[in-house]
């Protein structure tokens, strides 16, 4: 059985940091395509960033583009991945859910292009 486990969420200031991490373990794939989501209270999921398998490729939300950064890492069987949140807003506060997903898709923004889902961590921003 697949667990999609998130960690390091918490309380910041606008205009600080975070830095989320999310690992994934259990069933039979050795590589995913990961990526997070981030839901605010009363409000759809919605896409923030992602990475491929090989971590060759990296997509943003356009809010996110140039503070956020997601990464693998360097030991890619273990599944690990990171992000990497500078200059948070308010508007970036929410619980954030990581994806992973083993299969070949044609789009890495949309929730249904993951099969696995973690249950979440929330973020706080202060202003």
């Amino acid at each position: 059985q697949v667990q999609v486990a998130e960690s390091g969420g918490g309380l910041a200031q606008a205009g600080g940091s975070l830095r989320l991490s999310c690992a994934v373990s259990g069933g039979t794939f050795s590589q995913y395509a990961m990526g997070w989501f981030r839901q605010a209270p009363g409000k759809e999921r919605v896409f923030v960033a992602a990475i491929s398998w090989s971590g060759a490729s990296t997509y943003y939300a356009d809010s996110v583009k140039g503070r956020f950064t997601i990464s693998r890492d360097r030991d890619n069987a273990r599944n690990t991945v990171h992000l990497q949140m500078n200059t948070l807003r308010p508007e970036d506060a929410g619980v954030y859910h990581c994806t992973a997903d083993p299969w070949s898709r044609t789009t890495r923004l949309a929730q249904a292009s993951y099969e696995y889902w973690g249950q979440g961590t929330q973020v706080t921003v202060s202003s």
